[in-house]
């Protein structure tokens, strides 16, 4: 992955502010994953809770916390469906190193790092993604390559 990609995580525009439902992209080729990701976020933020404000007022009057919780929830939607409905497979970085490199693999310091974490229940690996939010959307925790490892495990290599 380029420095950039590596960079790149789930940032949110200010709380409570206009777009505080929006995240931000950088000019990398990341954009089309976090849109992506946007998309599952606003459904939720409209559809998917019970608030007294109107659809507008949904998704600008939205705190830190908030964010984080739609956050979760689009990525484990996403995760969900990229499963099939039967499975989510959340990757995390560990500090010690699982996989040693063999063959022609060129060690980066992050992939020999990723433990797998499944789930059958869709509401298991939210709570999980919950728990460890910050591991996608804190900056130097690429978040976005996180993402599409688990992308790709929930998914299988077969499919």
């Amino acid at each position: 992955f380029s420095c950039e990609w590596a960079a790149a995580h789930f940032r949110f525009r200010q709380p409570h502010s206009n777009l505080a439902y929006a995240l931000e992209g950088g000019k990398v080729g990341t954009r089309a994953l976090l849109m992506a990701v946007q998309a599952h976020i606003i459904t939720y933020l409209l559809f998917g809770r019970d608030t007294e404000y109107t659809h507008l007022e949904r998704l600008c009057r939205i705190g830190q916390q908030e964010q984080g919780q739609a956050l979760a929830t689009a990525l484990a939607e996403t995760l969900w469906a990229a499963g099939g409905g039967g499975r989510a497979v959340v990757c995390l970085i560990t500090t010690a190193v699982t996989v040693r490199p063999q063959g022609g693999y060129r060690a980066d310091t992050f992939t020999e790092r990723i433990r797998l974490f499944e789930f059958s229940e869709k509401a298991a690996a939210q709570e999980f993604i919950s728990h460890h939010i910050n591991c996608f959307k804190c900056e130097g925790s690429h978040g976005v390559i996180l993402f599409l490892y688990s992308l790709l495990f929930s998914r299988t290599l077969e499919r």
